[in-house]
């Protein structure tokens, strides 16, 4: 019987092509699992259909991950936006016609469009920006990107006061036992007393809000921010998701206050297709868990007339493999994030067909001509329809820094000597060359090299055995001596177990430790990783905007995003530094300060490879794709020619 690869590569010889042949047996199952998604929706299909990883939620102040905020340009819009398709990503209108900001950079601006709309017809003024930007700052919210908003003027302070007064409230009341449930025992009141206690909490929290927070709306369309310290690429940072108009007066009729907690929560109700109001391209008009999200174009979006397709689908499939399967079968357009265990044979076969056509593609390279130019120019051919394209992100190890494990055990990660000993024990070129073979390379700082003009990250360290079984005697582990069990947590899709197979090789004949891996369902390993509920775990980032503190930012002290539970006050203190830098000169040398305490002393975490970001889309027929290093996906920008379809 023929292996999947030799049915492949046959079907290659005979001029048929099927990225699926590679894996046919497994995927005979899946085809049933991706086309169930699509059997029995009535609705007809959408101009663009895009297979994507699931996204856990659609709150923007709850979204963590790439495909979510993929999912929010469509729905949300900010005061600026990025422009994916310029070649240096600059900030564009959105809602904001125009804004001026002060001298010093500490005081912008902006001045909204006339006739700005909600989706369902409701005027947007500045003041609801205004809202939407409280409630990202509310630690109600749970929003990893609540620090961004500390760039306000008393920002910090005040989420700190708001978690602070939060604390405070539930101690009073575990302390006198003065809950609803018993109020009526208690100072003669009942439950209503203890509720408007909350209540008034939340008032208060309100009105510090308008009184200390340097964000002002003085009429409907100009919103005045005031910043802590002077930020030339503020507007870098509100193009980012977290900071679009949210509609916080539909919010509000679905929040329910905790009377024991005074936290405010918000029913998931909300984000329905009945009552989710969006303020970007799209609405979504139909939304079932772990399948799709079908998003129609908002008539009242305030540049409607420039969104060339009508409609979106979004399939959720997590099966790499079934993600192929779904475009090659016709049932999308396009794979968001392809990470099939074949992709490096898929992308192997563009080689050979840019091969073919040398001459012309040399000839494009020389006038500057991007993939996806050459791809369009040359015949349509099926190879030519798998993209990869340097990405603004890094895959890497997280280490587990609190003194003991959540189950009680001592930690040997709170050591880092330790941490460096494993970090310096991964043959990086190993994986990107062996394992990956996507033409990544090995990563041994958290800032990509280039990515940011004038920015100069230190060295770093590689993989370095001989000083690796140094640092781990020094720790007194000596051959693994004294170490328990290395346990490294990861998720089932995208190719990580193979990762941590590798590593675990490394680590075994290296270290002389033993290593276990804990292979979790998604959704269970996000939980564990959150919770500190690991010893060293699978991770990635991408940059979120065009400065070093992007990365840098996820290694502070509390910070939502600090999975590794890392805090050096002197780190930090170069990172409060910087913010206040006068100079873009000087605050890049604290920044590069503060990137060499991570990668050449602490080692919170351990860089591996530098990420290649794999799509899947004929670009004779889908436009408006980026391919930019940021990678940032505005897919209302995308427009759709067909042409004479697919050749096969």
């Amino acid at each position: 019987m023929s292996s999947p690869a030799s049915l492949f590569f046959s079907l290659r010889r005979r001029g048929r092509w099927s990225w699926v042949a590679m894996a046919m047996p497994v995927l005979l199952l899946a085809a049933v699992v991706a086309v169930s998604a699509l059997a029995d929706r009535p609705l007809p299909r959408a101009a663009l259909t895009i297979v994507d990883k699931d996204s856990s939620t659609l709150d923007l102040h709850q979204m963590s991950w790439s495909q979510e905020f993929r999912l929010a340009r469509l729905l949300h819009e900010g005061l600026v936006r990025h422009d994916v398709l310029a070649g240096d990503m600059r900030v564009m209108p959105g809602l904001a016609e125009t804004w001026e900001k002060s001298e010093d950079s500490t005081t912008f601006t902006f001045h909204l469009r006339e006739g700005l709309r909600w989706s369902d017809g409701r005027p947007l003024t500045a003041e609801h920006v205004r809202e939407s930007w409280r409630r990202a700052m509310l630690p109600d919210a749970k929003n990893d990107y609540d620090k961004l908003f500390g760039l306000l003027k008393g920002g910090r302070e005040f989420t700190a006061w708001r978690a602070g007064a939060l604390a405070s409230y539930t101690e009073v009341r575990a302390a006198t036992g003065a809950f609803p449930s018993d109020a009526s025992h208690t100072h003669g009141g009942g439950p209503a007393d203890h509720l408007r206690s909350a209540r008034a909490l939340l008032i208060e929290t309100y009105r510090r809000f308008d009184e200390t927070v340097g964000v002002e709306a003085p009429d409907a369309r100009t919103l005045v921010v005031e910043l802590e310290h002077p930020t030339p690429h503020f507007l870098d940072i509100v193009a980012f998701a977290p900071f679009a108009a949210v509609d916080v007066e539909t919010i509000e009729r679905f929040e329910r206050l905790d009377e024991r907690s005074g936290v405010v929560s918000t029913d998931s109700a909300w984000l329905t297709p009945e009552h989710l109001c969006t303020s970007g391209p799209f609405v979504v008009s139909r939304l079932r868990f772990k399948r799709d999200v079908r998003l129609t174009k908002n008539p009242n979006y305030w540049a409607a007339d420039r969104v060339a397709i009508d409609s979106v689908e979004i399939l959720s499939i997590e099966d790499p493999s079934a993600q192929v399967l779904a475009y090659e079968t016709g049932a999308a357009e396009m794979v968001a994030d392809v990470t099939a265990p074949y992709v490096a044979e898929m992308l192997a076969a563009k080689r050979e067909f840019y091969a073919e056509h040398q001459s012309l593609v040399d000839e494009m390279r020389a006038k500057g001509a991007s993939e996806l130019e050459i791809d369009r120019a040359l015949p349509r051919d099926p190879r030519s329809r798998i993209h990869a394209f340097p990405a603004y992100g890094m895959y890497f190890y997280n280490f587990n820094c609190a003194p003991r494990l959540r189950d009680g055990r001592p930690n040997p990660f709170a050591d880092a000597r330790v941490r460096k000993a494993f970090a310096l024990a991964i043959d990086k070129q190993r994986i990107a060359d062996d394992v990956r073979r996507l033409g990544e390379t090995p990563a041994t700082t958290v800032i990509p090299p280039g990515a940011i003009d004038g920015y100069s990250s230190p060295t770093g360290c590689g993989f370095d055995p001989e000083e690796a079984r140094r640092l781990l005697a020094d720790a007194g582990h000596a051959n693994g001596q004294g170490l328990p069990v290395i346990e490294i947590l990861l998720n089932k899709q995208g190719g990580h177990e193979l990762i941590a197979q590798a590593v675990q090789r490394d680590w075994r004949s290296i270290l002389g430790v033993e290593v276990r891996l804990e292979v979790k369902e998604t959704r269970v390993f996000r939980d564990d990783l959150k919770n500190g509920n690991f010893m060293v775990s699978r991770a990635s980032w991408f940059g979120d905007y065009g400065d070093p503190q992007t990365f840098l930012d996820i290694n502070r002290t509390n910070d939502n995003n600090n999975d590794r539970q890392y805090s050096n006050p002197a780190y930090d203190a170069l990172l409060v530094q910087s913010e206040r830098a006068t100079t873009l000169r000087e605050r890049y040398d604290l920044q590069s300060r503060a990137e060499r305490m991570l990668v050449e002393e602490e080692f919170p975490l351990a860089p591996i490879f530098r990420y290649m970001n794999v799509l899947l889309f004929d670009a004779h027929e889908v436009r408006g794709v980026s391919d930019h290093a940021r990678q940032i996906q505005d897919f209302s920008r995308v427009s759709i020619d067909r042409g004479e379809g697919r050749e096969e």
